[in-house]
């Protein structure tokens, strides 16, 4: 007998192949007989037939083969006709099992911000079918939910992330849901998901930031050191240690009545009273207050984008607050041209006190120095005053007081600014004063003056210009205009042979308007002039060249002209010069007659002793006497020398008639007068020196018994080493008795 399997497919009591042995002559005279694993329980065999029949369902995963024996009895002697039949049954595989997932739930996290690719997890899946028997256990992942976060490798089951720089603070959790199926996918077998929690870590990849750019707080005066004035809170996207932070406050003079701590728990900055408060001291107190992050990583964020600044005004309570505005400024737009009454916006401010007392509104006349708009008192309501003109000013800066009409009338103020719109109300015009000329010989059709316009409106699709001819009936046979399309035209020549012999000038009207709506124009004359060009094209427009033109002669020949001018301009200058140097030289030679007809004779000298305080006066230190001779002034002609010159001729014929005389004394008349006369024109004379000066008159004649007057005479007793040898060089002409002398001599 032989036996090979059975499929596991079969159901109970399905016919199975049957046993027969080779004594069986199918009158049912050999009884057959199972015996091992499973007869009796799983199998049967029919006695009469040796067909082999399952009893129960097979299931290859519980066992795979059974191990039996068959026997052949003669079936009236129970006796084996053969020796036992030993066979294995083999349960063959069918694909009948689900693919089960291994270790769920799955619960994986990664970093936030982490590279595309980063390996989240594996989830592994079995199936209890034969793996060595066909694609029954052959698996394949695939994901179900979760794309395009994540990905999962079909034979491994690895998830990845397939997005780059995910954002816990975005979104912190992802459930991946995960397929796998056997028969490598094909229809008709089975399948099992399971799901992945994906969480995503944080790092710190968020500073702290301050939702309010100002936190008022209020504190009664009466607190106490330590009581809590108010807490501050940095908003922080990151949890845990990247979000712990540190405050502190920054204004050094303000914050010394205050300090601020960290909330371990809530990380809120406490703000504590550090110091007693003083209502009529200080009512209110500004600092800022700045936090930064306990745990920077540079890797997402630079160092200053881990902290953020906020500022913290504390109020005083029992203080009339001024009135607050609604926003801290106001930005309005307005037409130019509007008419007065025209409403621009309203400012709104309250009294934050409990009071809440009525405010007025009013506008500094500072910041309206041109009175152009006008704000109602009660409700805030700014309106035009008078018409704006947009290019006049583009923008009106206001500040607008708002002012509590009772108690202490405080006040605050607010910046309203106040935008100019355009609209086209100024004509275009011609860029620049434009001088075109046009070269004799000029052909027809070229371009004579390439022309711009300018307008003072600022259109917001900006500027187009058009260009024309004024019109007229007939048309201009010299000239004609070009519109370029490019806010620009060119002056054209219509015709040729232009010359200056014809004429000289051309006056060429044009018109230039703009695109607004409506649209402005302006007409503009321009001047052409005729030219007479050098071999460039460059037509002269100042100096000589232009000259030369202008009045029809050539370069040359007016270069020459002004050569002429010039050189007898100069000739005049050295003549003139000459002659005045050669009348000084006659002037000269004249007054050297003149003094010397007036010479003195040798015999009479002036003498003049200059003393310094020092000295003591008149009666000091003579030895003045040994100085050298040195000018004591410049003198000048005296105006009146010429009036007195009989006067001095006629004292000096009186001093020579009595040189001889042996009885004049200082007392005498004569010497009185001298010396009266001498001081009368010292006192009248601008030039004098403003120090005190000793002259001393003597007549010095020989043969006196007795003797001069003159105080040089007690000289005798001064050092004779210090004096010099020469007494010749201390005597001059005494200049006071004639007009010729120039200098006087000092001692």
């Amino acid at each position: 007998m032989a036996f090979d399997s059975i499929l596991s497919r079969f159901v109970f009591f399905s016919p199975f192949p049957q046993l027969k042995s080779d004594y069986d002559r199918g009158d049912f005279s050999i009884k057959y007989i199972l015996s091992g694993e499973g007869a009796g329980e799983m199998f049967e065999i029919n006695e009469y037939s040796g067909e082999i029949r399952t009893l129960q369902k097979l299931d290859r995963e519980e066992k795979a083969f059974y191990l039996l024996q068959a026997h052949a009895l003669a079936r009236k002697s129970n006796e084996p006709v053969e020796p036992q039949s030993e066979f294995i049954i083999k349960v063959q595989d069918i694909n009948d099992n689900i693919p089960q997932f291994q270790n769920e739930p799955y619960v994986s996290s990664i970093p936030e911000m982490c590279p595309m690719g980063t390996i989240v997890a594996q989830v592994t899946a079995t199936d209890a079918d034969d793996p060595l028997f066909g694609n029954n256990a052959k698996l394949i992942y695939s994901i179900l939910q979760g794309e395009p976060y994540f990905s999962v490798e079909p034979k491994t089951g690895i998830i990845m992330t397939s997005m780059a720089n995910m954002d816990r603070e975005a979104r912190d959790q992802y459930l991946v849901v995960v397929q796998v199926k056997d028969m490598l996918g094909l229809s008709g077998g089975y399948s099992a998901s399971t799901t992945v929690t994906i969480s995503l870590t944080d790092v710190n990849d968020n500073g702290p930031t301050f939702q309010h750019n100002l936190y008022t707080f209020a504190v009664l005066e009466s607190a106490a050191v330590g009581t809590t004035v108010g807490r501050i809170m940095a908003d922080d996207g990151d949890v845990g240690i990247n979000a712990r932070m540190n405050y502190s406050l920054e204004d050094l003079e303000e914050s010394a009545t205050f300090k601020i701590q960290t909330d371990p728990v809530t990380q809120e900055g406490v703000v504590l009273l550090a110091k007693p408060l003083d209502y009529e001291s200080k009512r209110r107190f500004v600092m800022s207050a700045k936090a930064v992050n306990d745990h920077i990583d540079t890797r997402f964020l630079s160092y200053n984008e881990f902290q953020d600044r906020t500022t913290l005004k504390i109020v005083v309570e029992d203080v009339d607050e001024p009135p607050i505005f609604m926003a801290p400024d106001y930005e309005w737009k307005v037409l130019e041209n509007m008419v007065a009454g025209t409403v621009v916006g309203t400012v709104s401010a309250r009294d934050t006190d409990a009071i809440n007392n009525p405010i007025r509104y009013s506008i500094d006349k500072s910041s309206d120095i041109t009175k152009a708009f006008k704000i109602d008192p009660n409700n805030g309501t700014v309106t035009v005053a008078k018409p704006l003109d947009r290019e006049e000013a583009a923008w009106h800066n206001l500040t607008i007081n708002a002012k509590e009409t009772k108690q202490n009338h405080l006040s605050s103020s607010v910046v309203v600014f106040i935008k100019v719109l355009d609209i086209n109300d100024n004509a275009p015009m011609l860029a620049r004063e434009y001088q075109p000329y046009i070269c004799e010989g000029t052909q027809s059709g070229e371009l004579i003056q390439l022309i711009n316009a300018v307008d003072l409106d600022d259109p917001v699709e900006g500027h187009h210009f058009y260009f024309s001819m004024v019109p007229d009936k007939n048309i201009n046979p010299n000239f004609t205009i070009r519109d370029n399309q490019d806010n620009s035209a060119s002056i054209l020549a219509r015709r040729s042979s232009f010359t200056r012999r014809d004429r000289a000038h051309y006056l060429l009207p044009m018109v230039v308007a703009d695109s607004g709506s409506p649209a402005l124009s302006s007409t503009s004359t321009l001047t052409i002039s005729v030219c007479s060009c050098q071999p460039a094209g460059h037509c002269p427009t100042g100096g000589v060249e232009a000259l030369a033109i202008s009045i029809g002669v050539s370069l040359q020949t007016l270069l020459g002209f002004l050569v002429c001018l010039a050189t007898l301009t100069v000739l005049g200058i050295v003549m003139l010069m000459l002659r005045r140097h050669r009348r000084k030289q006659l002037e000269g030679l004249g007054r050297a007659e003149k003094e010397k007809e007036l010479e003195l004779p040798k015999g009479v000298s002036e003498k003049v002793l200059h003393y310094g305080e020092i000295g003591g006066g008149g009666g000091g230190d003579l030895g003045g006497f040994c100085q050298p001779a040195v000018p004591l002034r410049p003198h000048p002609r005296r105006r009146d020398r010429k009036l007195r010159r009989e006067e001095v001729a006629a004292s000096i014929r009186m001093s020579m008639s009595l040189r001889h005389s042996l009885l004049i004394g200082p007392e005498d008349d004569v010497f009185k007068q001298f010396i009266m006369d001498r001081l009368n024109e010292a006192d009248q004379d601008p030039y004098v020196p403003p120090f005190d000066c000793l002259k001393t008159y003597a007549f010095e004649g020989t043969g006196s018994p007795t003797g001069s007057i003159s105080s040089l005479e007690s000289w005798d007793f001064v050092d004779a080493d210090q004096c010099p040898r020469d007494p010749g060089s201390r005597l001059v002409r005494l200049t006071l008795w004639h007009g010729g002398a120039e200098e006087e001599t000092t001692f």
